[in-house]
């Protein structure tokens, strides 16, 4: 396929918003302003991986408040209650398009000195490397956003593409790259250093293309399913694509404030658990919390059928949230065991994974206001996440939800730190689309339960906790929404559970029974077992936190796994069909489907404006579905 592009950029961009490449080390170059013997393919293929990483001022923005927010990885209203916020938008729109053309150039350099014969030998590799990035790059902004730029002549204003067209695209350019790179051509290593992925290995780029190919083929499978079949088996039948660890896409974090800086890093942002994760990890696999706890805490752990202490006045009820209204004033009994790794418990000061961020995050006091009075509240040892939503009174007179701070469990510290490696592609993530494409019965020369297992395991082996993973897999035990993990118990729950709890009022005994939520928006809610929801189910806690954006892309095309209802005490001004009288039914108009094309788009450009939101085949809001997602 032949290389398109001589000029690339985003309306806004060519806008004239256009940002000039930073030096994030010694090896950058500014190619905007190098000399011919600089001009070279991979300083261009360099600035445009680095840049994607995202410095603090988009990462912020996007990565924790957008994606980590509608992908439910921490508790935020923000874009999951439907507000989206154009300025984010018009930065991250800037930012895509300086990555993109980056990646272009070093395409347009390199495709020039092939042409004139003054090429190296790899240099023909390095061309196809950068093409397949950049097809991961298209495919991130059109999954934001929908219609999207693909191909331009010259000229200043590109034409943009349909979703559809747009991922047909993708596949050609991911077959054709990889079909043209030519194996076994050793790049010096004065260039290696400029690919802080792969260094420029053609075996590697060729798996993550490979596997890249079978995510988006997955995510047409709703919509185009005879497209999504071929070109996924297609991409099995290489017999390359990631599936150890050491095939994993990753990229080096490093502290600072630059591309590298790591994404999670603001002290700010509190990335306190969300209820929907705390609900699929509670009881999920049968492992004992005594198990994965320090002595000290042991005493904390309460019985595996109390749900906590009810205070009906300062938690909202107004959720389908199956652990709504209640304050487990303790740990739970059992849990996933990459909860505790992922997530520090509030007053475990000596924990590694404790996030110090100053004198509130070791205040474990706080109180429920009650009229003139005022209800003290232990968080030590304790483990609870809130519903997000709008609260009302409850949430004001509730200052464990109002400050967060030390007060419910957050994402760990190794997080933060700028020590880590993104991950873009992990082998568990290869595992769970073959797990879930041997069950649509598409070829993949593996069965659904072992590549389930198999992701399963990688993904354990990842948190540290594999000595865990045999019982965990054979475990019946359901969570709080009614999925147990082994892949051969289909029983399906029931429609509720009796659990104990006791009221925070008069400290009085009872019994309630928790409803298992019906998730309508897949099969109409009559299964929470089923295979398909537990593959998802592993999916989603595997994605956790590098991979939000592939959380929400799944939820967006099947409705999985069970996302809760935001909490509706007051309405919802962007979540107009989300009312007192449905909140407990489940429905693509609760949830954010996209994020809006910014203002800087529509005003550079008003007629290719329209004509992207022709192609949308909707308005440009947050609420319209993308072509692949669910409709209805």
């Amino acid at each position: 396929m032949k290389n398109i592009i001589s000029k690339i950029g985003f309306a806004v961009l060519l806008g004239g918003v256009i940002s000039s490449c930073s030096k994030f080390e010694e090896m950058n170059v500014n190619p905007y302003k190098a000399n011919d013997d600089q001009v070279k393919i991979e300083f261009f293929f360099n600035n445009s991986l680095t840049g994607a990483q995202q410095d603090p001022n988009i990462a912020e923005r996007i990565f924790v408040l957008d994606w980590k927010t509608t992908g439910r990885q921490h508790m935020t209203n923000g874009l999951a209650t439907g507000t989206v916020n154009d300025d984010w938008s018009k930065e991250y729109y800037r930012y895509s398009a300086e990555w993109i053309k980056n990646a272009t150039k070093g395409i347009e350099v390199a495709t020039n000195e092939i042409n004139a014969g003054s090429a190296k030998d790899y240099t023909n590799n390095l061309l196809q490397i950068s093409r397949i990035w950049r097809a991961y790059l298209i495919s991130e902004v059109t999954d934001n956003f929908g219609p999207t730029p693909i191909a331009f002549a010259e000229g200043v204003n590109p034409k943009y593409s349909s979703v559809k067209d747009v991922y047909y695209y993708l596949f050609e350019e991911l077959k054709d790259a990889t079909s043209k790179i030519k194996p076994g051509i050793k790049v010096p290593d004065d260039v290696v250093k400029f690919d802080r992925a792969y260094g420029f290995n053609d075996e590697k780029w060729i798996k993550y293309a490979n596997s890249m190919r079978m995510r988006l083929a997955m995510r047409l499978s709703e919509v185009d399913a005879n497209k999504a079949k071929s070109e996924f088996e297609a991409a099995v039948a290489t017999n390359k694509y990631i599936s150890n660890t050491a095939d994993n896409f990753t990229v080096a974090e490093k502290d600072g404030w630059d591309p590298l800086t790591g994404v999670m890093s603001r002290s700010w942002n509190y990335q306190a658990l969300s209820a929907t994760l705390n609900n699929l990890y509670l009881g999920l696999g049968g492992i004992q919390t005594e198990k994965q706890v320090a002595q000290d805490l042991k005493s904390s752990i309460k019985a595996e059928n109390y749900i906590g202490k009810r205070y009906s006045n300062h938690f909202t009820s107004m959720t389908n949230d199956p652990s709504a209204g209640y304050w487990l004033d303790g740990l739970p009994n059992k849990i996933d065991p990459r909860a505790l790794k992922a997530f520090f418990i509030p007053g475990d000061f000596n924990n590694q994974n404790f996030f110090d961020n100053g004198d509130d995050s070791k205040k474990t006091v706080d109180t429920l206001v009650n009229g003139n009075a005022k209800i003290a509240i232990n968080t030590k040892y304790t483990w609870n996440a809130f519903s997000l939503g709008d609260w009302a009174a409850k949430g004001t007179n509730n200052r464990l939800r109002s400050t967060l701070v030390g007060k419910v469990p957050a994402i760990a510290v190794q997080f933060r730190r700028s020590a880590n490696s993104r991950i873009f592609f992990a082998n568990w993530e290869t595992y769970f689309l073959l797990a879930e494409a041997s069950l649509k019965g598409w070829i993949t020369g593996t069965s659904a339960q072992a590549a389930y297992e198999s992701g399963v395991r990688a993904n354990f082996d990842y948190w540290g906790v594999g000595q865990f993973a045999s019982e965990y897999l054979s475990s019946t035990d359901y969570n709080r929404v009614g999925t147990s993990v082994s892949f051969t118990h289909i029983a399906e729950p029931g429609d509720a559970h009796t659990m104990d709890y006791i009221d925070g009022y008069t400290n009085a005994a009872g019994t309630v029974s928790i409803k298992y939520p019906v998730n309508s928006l897949y099969k109409n809610g009559t299964v929470r077992n089923d295979l398909l929801t537990k593959i998802i189910t592993q999916k989603f806690i595997a994605n956790l936190p590098w991979l939000p954006l592939e959380s929400w892309n799944d939820q967006r095309r099947l409705g999985l796994p069970f996302y809760e209802n935001p909490a509706i005490e007051n309405a919802l001004p962007n979540l107009p069909d989300l009312t007192s009288a449905n909140f407990m039914t489940s429905n693509i108009k609760f949830f954010p489907q996209r994020l809006a094309f910014p203002s800087s788009f529509r005003d550079t450009d008003p007629a290719e404006y329209q004509n992207a939101v022709s192609l949308l085949g909707g308005a440009d809001k947050v609420l319209t579905p993308l072509w692949w997602a669910k409709q209805k």
